[in-house]
């Protein structure tokens, strides 16, 4: 949605289950430990993150000039949100980069201070986020309550979510112009430290129903899905290896193993799952799975995961997924 929005500019200078889970007998460390593979650089990849690394920074400024009593942002006060924005060059640098966003003028009493509000062409884009926002609200309900329930206690701190905005596709200031349009599916509750925390408190029993297997339930792998809701298969990830590493033996044999495993779905209590097993494992790469799946650009920053890594009772060591085999990386990026 954003995306589409200031895709239209370039810069004029450089540039809720709870049955047993099944299978417990898998809680080992087999096959799957073995394999370690290196990390290939994927050129494309890289120039999709950079792109919308500028997009997701010029978005936040453009949020936070709107949010400004005075209507503008001096460069003193952004001089120190360049680690924040995820930017690699400061913010007055970047900031000059685009004229068509942001219109720079002198302050009123400080000549050499530079200021910046939104540029007309800023404005309408503006205007036309907020209109896709709404046409598509309940969708982003749909999102924001899916991420709530893959929670442990189906909530997570206000400060959990923030990071999550932009890939979430939540409106800026959600909590309030958002959560309190649905009081039957939200509600803020104050947790024992203090900690406001937005939980999910109704939801369609679809919800609980991961992407993975709304993929499995029609076409030519219709079947495959109906058995294994009679327990009677597994369902496997899509799989997409770089050129050469499928062809390894041992490579092949990992692949057969780890996908005859059973799958577990992320809204399913999980905690009596053995941290160290391969089970694990493959639940591991189900929750990024279907947390990604939720994302607008499928894909987040590994620390935002980091910081609801206990409500999504992922292991403290869960990243090792991303060395131990090259899979884990690209089975998450979900179409």
């Amino acid at each position: 949605m954003k995306a589409y929005l200031f895709s239209l500019l370039k810069p004029q200078t450089l540039s809720k289950a709870t049955k047993p889970l099944p299978h417990q007998h898998h809680q080992c460390r087999g096959i799957i430990a073995k394999v370690r593979l290196k990390w290939v650089k994927n050129r494309t990849l890289d120039h999709i993150i950079d792109t919308e690394t500028d997009l997701k920074a010029a978005s936040l400024l453009k949020d936070a000039i709107k949010r400004s009593p005075t209507g503008f942002l001096t460069a003193k006060s952004v001089s120190d949100w360049q680690k924040l924005l995820g930017l690699t060059v400061p913010v007055l640098r970047f900031m000059r980069r685009y004229p068509t966003l942001f219109h720079e003028f002198p302050h009123a009493r400080y000549a050499n201070l530079p200021c910046f509000k939104l540029a007309d062409t800023a404005l309408l884009l503006d205007s036309q986020e907020q209109n896709i926002h709404q046409t598509h609200e309940s969708d982003t309900v749909e999102r924001l309550s899916r991420v709530l329930m893959m929670m442990k206690t189906k909530s997570l701190p206000l400060q959990s979510l923030y990071p999550l905005k932009w890939d979430l596709g939540l409106p800026d200031g959600f909590e309030k112009v958002l959560v309190p349009k649905y009081p039957d599916c939200f509600r803020f509750v104050k947790a024992s430290d203090g900690v406001t925390r937005l939980k999910v408190i109704h939801c369609p029993d679809e919800y609980a129903v991961s992407a993975l297997q709304r993929s499995k339930e029609g076409g030519d792998v219709g079947d495959e899905y109906r058995q294994f809701k009679r327990g009677q298969t597994v369902l496997a990830f899509p799989m997409s290896f770089p050129r050469g590493y499928g062809a390894q033996k041992k490579v092949r044999a990992w692949m057969e193993e780890f996908q005859k495993l059973p799958y577990i779905s992320p809204y399913e209590d999980s905690r009596q799952i053995d941290p160290n097993s391969d089970l694990m494992e493959k639940r591991i790469v189900g929750v990024l799975h279907e947390l990604l799946s939720l994302t607008i650009h499928k894909k987040t920053k590994r620390n935002y995961v980091r910081i609801i890594r206990e409500e999504l009772n992922l292991p403290h060591k869960f990243t090792r997924i991303f060395t131990r085999c090259e899979y884990a990386v690209s089975a998450i990026y979900v179409a």
